[in-house]
């Protein structure tokens, strides 16, 4: 260990905090406005301060910068990494760590950022249009004969897309229908060749449009206005397959499908024959399996029905119904029998009392009916009778016809007048 140089010839000794409040000092005098432009990466929001933190990088070197929430809320910064940005802000140095920020008071899109800002334009519009419902997406078929890819035939996506078709289904048929995918007019070969498949001779199941992964402007045909009506005025479904996952065009929003890559796009539209295959099987075993199961229970239930008591002793049902019969036969002849016994009494009765009330008891004492010979109406008058007319006299045992020879007065007092 060295020895400390004499107080002397030594300069001043400063603790960890006196060097960086003098840095501070220095560096914030020195840089009260500064611009500084590159391209952003760690950018991150917190949640509950609102502060926006981030790194500004070039090829060479990078910075911290800070957007504070007063900030955020003025400028609302929509910004992920790779964006380049041009900001105005001033030096901050945070003693605690020994560390320097750039405060960012102002910020302007760059570049990406420019085309962040079209890409926002273009979808604000499109989607106004419609072209982005969910209900206008048709289903992708399920087992397709003919698909076409319209990319680059040179790229790392038609091997890509290739392979795994080979791996899946080998028999599947593939057109390649080549298109720049990047590039001054890459956009107008893409929706050409969407609309030369749509009217191609050959029947096409599915529709595939994309390419291999790459930067927003490598990947910015597909977010041309063309490209995109190309694929919403597509009578074919349509799959997009642009870059990565984390790669999202216009393209992918419109089609049918998005797929993440290429290869995941010939796995959405190719099915796996070996999956085919067992879920064929899987199929027929449970076919089988039901078929047995039912066939056991219908066996089952014939067993069951052939020991039941109809078909056991098919006739006892006929015998017990024979004897049912014969009962009510019984129970009827009693209740008709006891219905005329009760019709009889009831004629006896009103017999018994129409003979009480008729005019033959009372001839039976001596008294007697008389009418005319043509004539059933009794006679109760003698005025109504002439001398020499015909009678008819009804008595207790028998009749007598008489001429009338006298007819008396009403009343002996008249006949002595």
């Amino acid at each position: 260990m060295t020895n400390l140089p004499s107080r002397a010839d030594a300069l001043p000794v400063l603790t960890v905090s006196q060097f960086t409040d003098v840095l501070k000092e220095l560096l914030e005098e020195a840089f009260p406005i500064v611009w500084v432009k590159g391209e952003v990466s760690n950018f991150s929001r917190h949640g509950s301060s609102g502060h926006c933190y981030l790194t500004l990088k070039d090829d060479r070197s990078c910075i911290r910068a800070v957007i504070w929430k007063s900030t955020a809320q003025r400028i609302r910064p929509d910004l992920h990494d790779g964006m380049e940005v041009i900001v105005r802000g001033h030096l901050d140095v945070y003693a605690p760590r020994g560390q320097y920020n750039l405060v960012v008071d102002e910020l302007h899109l760059k570049g990406l950022g420019a085309l962040e800002m079209k890409f926002k334009q273009l979808y604000a519009k499109l989607a106004a249009e419609g072209l982005f419902r969910p209900e206008r997406k048709r289903k992708l078929p399920m087992f397709p004969r003919r698909i076409a890819l319209v990319t680059s035939p040179t790229g790392a996506a038609v091997r890509d897309f290739l392979e795994v078709v080979r791996r899946r289904c080998s028999g599947m048929h593939v057109i390649i229908v080549p298109a720049r995918v990047q590039g001054i007019g890459a956009a107008e070969e893409i929706a050409a060749a969407i609309t030369a498949v749509n009217r191609a001779a050959l029947e096409i199941d599915v529709l595939v449009v994309g390419r291999g992964g790459g930067s927003q402007e490598d990947l910015w045909s597909f977010n041309e206005e063309v490209v995109v009506r190309a694929i919403h005025g597509s009578r074919i479904p349509v799959v997009s397959a642009v870059g990565h996952e984390i790669d999202v065009t216009l393209s992918d929003l419109v089609a049918d499908v998005r797929a993440l890559t290429p290869s995941n796009a010939a796995e959405l539209v190719v099915p796996e024959a070996t999956a085919i295959l067992a879920t064929l099987r899987d199929r027929q075993s449970r076919l089988r399996a039901a078929l047995q199961r039912r066939a056991i229970d219908a066996r089952q239930r014939l067993h069951s029905i052939q020991s039941r008591r109809p078909f056991k002793r098919p006739f006892d049902r006929v015998h017990d119904f024979a004897q049912q019969l014969d009962q009510w036969q019984s129970r009827c002849r009693r209740a008709i029998g006891l219905c005329v016994e009760q019709s009889e009494h009831k004629a006896a009765a009103m017999a018994a009392r129409l003979e009480s009330l008729s005019p033959l008891n009372v001839l039976a004492r001596g008294y007697s009916l008389t009418r005319r010979i043509d004539d059933d109406r009794p006679i109760t008058d003698a005025g109504e009778l002439s001398v020499g007319e015909t009678i008819h006299t009804r008595i207790h045992r028998g009749a007598i016809i008489s001429r009338v020879e006298q007819i008396e007065p009403k009343n002996g007092a008249e006949a002595d007048n």
